[in-house]
């Protein structure tokens, strides 16, 4: 045993894809395992500290607006007016007026809750994508990365791994020459995120925990020589890309109409496009498109429930697993904060739209569904974060959480089939304990919910709907 180093024993754990038994397991004192041992005899596992119920890997959350956890809920009810229809538009109308309200404390305090509660949700690591840089008039902060760095504040009160993407967003629309008014908050140049990026950096320097790459709002967002330049920036650094792209029909209507391509087309032809870049959605797309992003080493981040709260549209998810393409998952605007529910999701939208079941564990030639969505997400947020958390593997940080196995959802499964308990018996499956880098992390508690209460109460106490 190394010195300083934590042992853990598990009945059962993930390991290489597959549950093992009696696993003992082994984190350096770096927060990385250094020893996964199957099958490893009583007598080694006795003197380890014991972890009661299933053993599995974190997963990554690859794509996060922590601000909107303010407004899950307020948003369900149909406008009134002119408009006859809801659709991403009119929510985003109202979305905006939650992101020109919040201040650097509320952000922490909503910050707080949602991490604690993506820890909860079995999340070990989140991405991040942070465009509310100025302040309520649209004037830089006094430091440039005030808000920034209230989320880097709440991941190390709670324990949350995360990888900040500060985001770059310059105008309003393809043909725009800048943003709309109640789009001040984001405005930002090239050189304005390579100073949050560094602040960033500085704040979190020495946290496994904790690192740093760089978003591109969307191609409607950002000029095409401020992407080569952002790009370009992200590349000598080796920092992860994110960029939002082809969820909405509009934008890709729109695409066409300015540029004569597809947005996903245009970015693979104009940018340079590599294992680094995370597409976040691609749900409108064609077959030469998901060809064209596996080709490029590129991941694309699916985000189920809110792709179905916002009416994107449906993932061509057998498309994408012909080609072999790499994908994680999201929980974007945090309508759920489960990747269980995710997953299920993800896999109940491709059953609902071709009235076939399992299909996952068909496109993916798995024999389960659940492992299939669960190796595929736990893969692909190796290129969100450019972080080790492939797994319970040795040389990987030490993330993982215990399902209770007095969950109602898992009473009398057998072993084998635990994770399809997990995530398609709904409701009761329950996350006992969490941990990231080897350190056991708490979920929400009381002073963290207060906080967040008061936050909520200061947005909305005039407010009592999004409108």
């Amino acid at each position: 045993m190394n010195k300083g180093a934590k042992r853990f024993a598990s009945e059962q754990a993930w390991v290489q894809g597959r549950w093992a038994r009696d696993v003992l397991l082994e984190v350096a004192c770096d927060g990385t395992w250094s020893q996964v041992q199957p099958g490893a005899p009583l007598e080694q596992r006795i003197s380890a500290t014991p972890l009661r119920g299933p053993v599995l890997p974190g997963l990554v959350n690859a794509h996060s607006h922590a601000f909107q956890r303010a407004i899950a809920g307020l948003t369900e009810r149909r406008s009134v007016g002119v408009q006859a229809d809801d659709d991403f538009w009119s929510w985003r109308d109202r979305m905006y007026s939650a992101a020109n309200r919040i201040t650097p404390e509320q952000l922490e305090a909503i910050a707080c809750q949602l991490y604690a509660e993506l820890l909860a949700g079995g999340y070990t690591q989140v991405c991040e994508f942070h465009y509310l840089h100025n302040d309520g008039q649209g004037a830089p902060y006094a430091n440039p990365a005030e808000m920034a760095l209230a989320l880097v504040r709440a991941a190390q009160q709670t324990g949350m791994g995360l990888t900040l993407l500060p985001t770059l967003y310059m105008r309003s629309g393809f043909t725009a020459t800048g943003l709309r008014e109640d789009q001040r908050r984001f405005a930002s140049t090239p050189q304005s995120i390579a100073r949050v990026v560094e602040a960033v950096q500085r704040q979190a320097e020495g946290d496994p925990r904790i690192n740093v790459g760089i978003a591109l709002h969307s191609l409607r967002a950002v000029d095409p020589a401020a992407l080569c330049d952002m790009a370009a920036y992200a590349r000598a650094a080796n920092l992860p890309v994110h960029i939002h792209i082809a969820e909405q029909t509009q934008e890709v209507e729109d695409c066409i109409a300015h540029s004569g391509q597809r947005p996903i087309e245009w970015l693979l032809d104009h940018a340079p496009v590599d294992g680094h870049w995370n597409l976040v959605h691609a749900t409108h797309t064609t077959s030469a498109e998901l060809s064209g992003v596996q080709r490029s080493g590129a991941s694309i981040v699916i985000c189920p429930s809110t792709e179905a709260n916002l009416g994107d549209g449906v993932f061509d998810l057998p498309g994408y697993a012909a080609v072999r393409g790499r994908w994680s998952i999201g929980s974007d605007s945090h309508v759920s904060r489960s990747w269980i529910e995710e997953l299920r999701l993800l896999e109940y939208s491709q059953r609902l739209s071709r009235r076939k079941r399992n299909v996952a564990a068909q496109v993916f030639h798995h024999e389960s569904s659940a492992s299939a969505l669960f190796e595929a997400a736990l893969a692909g947020g190796v290129s969100a974060t450019a972080r080790p958390v492939a797994g319970i593997e040795v040389g990987q940080r030490a993330d993982f959480i215990t399902l209770d196995p007095r969950s109602p959802g898992l009473l009398g499964i057998p072993a084998d089939h635990v994770l399809d308990g997990a995530v398609f018996s709904s409701p009761g499956v329950l996350i006992e304990s969490v941990f990231v880098a080897g350190a056991r992390v708490g979920g929400p508690c009381e002073e963290t919910g207060n906080a967040f209460a008061g936050a909520m109460h200061e947005l909305w106490m005039e407010r009592p709907t999004v409108r």
